[in-house]
């Protein structure tokens, strides 16, 4: 009895605890320090992820737009340079996924 209530007890935990494990995009966002520039909600030095997802909300390319402009780096809309993001096309397409989808 004590066995199956610790069982239970442990898949319950493991079951509820699984959304803190970040998928590939949160960590080539943390691996490439996306949040020295940008958060989720609010404009830093880069405009925040939610402003970008409005931005392209309803935009049939604009998962193609983002993931060329990370995988090549290029000019923003204040002039600056951002930096070319060095990963597997899987992971910066996993980035632009959780970007877009910010609210």
């Amino acid at each position: 009895m004590r066995v199956s209530l610790s069982l239970a007890a442990a898949t319950i935990a493991l079951a509820l605890g699984s959304n803190a494990f970040a998928g590939p995009g949160e960590d080539l966002a943390a691996a490439q320090k996306c949040s020295k520039c940008h958060t989720a909600t609010t404009t830093k030095k880069g405009p925040s992820w939610a402003s970008v997802a409005d931005k392209y909300k309803g935009k049939a390319d604009a998962s193609d737009k983002l993931f060329t402009y990370l995988k090549t780096g290029g000019k923003m809309s204040d002039g600056d340079d951002h930096k070319k993001v060095e990963a597997a096309d899987a992971d910066i397409k996993a980035l632009v996924a959780v970007v877009l989808a910010s609210k």
